[in-house]
């Protein structure tokens, strides 16, 4: 791929091209030589749009209440993003459920870009690649990005790091979970949402949240609401979208979106050194060396640690 055709595809991205969008995806999530290239002269355009993270335990509906936010939005007026997150399939190396049966109702909308993204081995609840396509959306104009989880469990930290605001959803039968849960998926909400609310537990585990936030050690300046609904009766939407609201204003007044944001820049930048390194650091002669060492009786090994010494030193 050339300079031209770069140069093709992010104008194509700017000007909302789906072709172009879909295309700089695929070459990102593919890890294509001129990812970093297209990927580097999209960034001027990008940090407008507003990223919530949508995340929580499989089954809890958040493929649902995502749709409903979108539907939502687009009354405003708003252009969305969405971005799945799905489980790997072991055939295909793609997102076992493609893109979402639940959204189908968006495919026809210009001001709606869905894309799935195959989870590929990834324990952080997004796959490897996902920020990086979500700056593709912006630089696309999108308004609002949406980050939908693969919903693993407590390890979806990385949801956190890559949104603005962050909704946990969890459902009546979390209820027993929430212990296990609170030093990790339950310290990252901005908003809880208890989904299927119309079922049976749904206020023990209201009261069991707001028994927890109030056990906290130390006060913070935004304390995470419960808004519970019924996602598939668009139950409680409009209450959900208001505290989005809210926090969205609430980072921006105290600075706290710049903040987030700069800490999500920091991690991109060391995220590329270390792998700049490790790309120069293993050459063709390192790696023979390596094998070698491999191919030796294990008795024989030197420890990690002084391979790891014989390496830089000899090179």
């Amino acid at each position: 791929m050339n300079t031209n055709d770069i140069e093709r595809l992010v104008d194509g991205v700017r000007n909302g091209d789906v072709q172009a969008i879909a295309r700089t995806i695929s070459l990102i999530e593919n890890e294509h030589p001129a990812a970093e290239a297209l990927l580097n002269a999209l960034f001027p355009y990008t940090g407008n749009a507003y990223r919530i993270g949508i995340t929580g335990p499989p089954g809890a509906g958040k493929s649902t209440l995502t749709a409903q936010i979108t539907r939502q939005l687009r009354k405003e007026g708003k252009t969305v993003g969405i971005i799945a997150v799905d489980p790997t399939s072991p055939f295909t190396g793609g997102a076992v459920l493609g893109d979402r049966i639940r959204m189908a109702e968006f495919a026809t909308d210009p001001g709606v870009f869905i894309r799935s993204m195959a989870s590929r081995g990834s324990m952080g609840g997004l796959a490897r690649r996902t920020q990086d396509v979500g700056d593709v959306l912006d630089a696309a104009g999108k308004d609002v990005i949406i980050y939908e989880t693969v919903g693993v469990g407590q390890t979806e930290l990385d949801i956190a790091e890559a949104a603005d605001t962050t909704v946990v959803v969890l459902v009546p039968e979390s209820g027993d979970a929430i212990q296990t849960m609170k030093a990790g998926l339950m310290e990252i909400a901005d908003i809880f949402v208890v989904n299927k609310s119309d079922r049976e537990g749904a206020e023990r585990i209201k009261i069991e949240l707001d028994l927890m936030l109030q056990l906290r050690p130390t006060k913070r300046a935004w304390e995470p609401p419960i808004v519970m609904t019924v996602a598939y009766k668009g139950e409680g939407i409009e209450e959900l979208m208001k505290k989005m609201e809210e926090h969205l204003q609430f980072l921006s007044r105290e600075e706290e979106l710049h903040r987030r944001r700069k800490k999500r820049f920091v991690k991109k930048v060391r995220e590329l050194i270390r792998k700049k390194l490790s790309d120069d650091f293993w050459t063709e002669a390192r790696r023979e060396k390596f094998n070698a060492i491999l191919e030796s009786n294990h008795k024989q090994h030197p420890s990690p640690y002084e391979v790891m010494e014989k390496l830089f030193r000899d090179g």
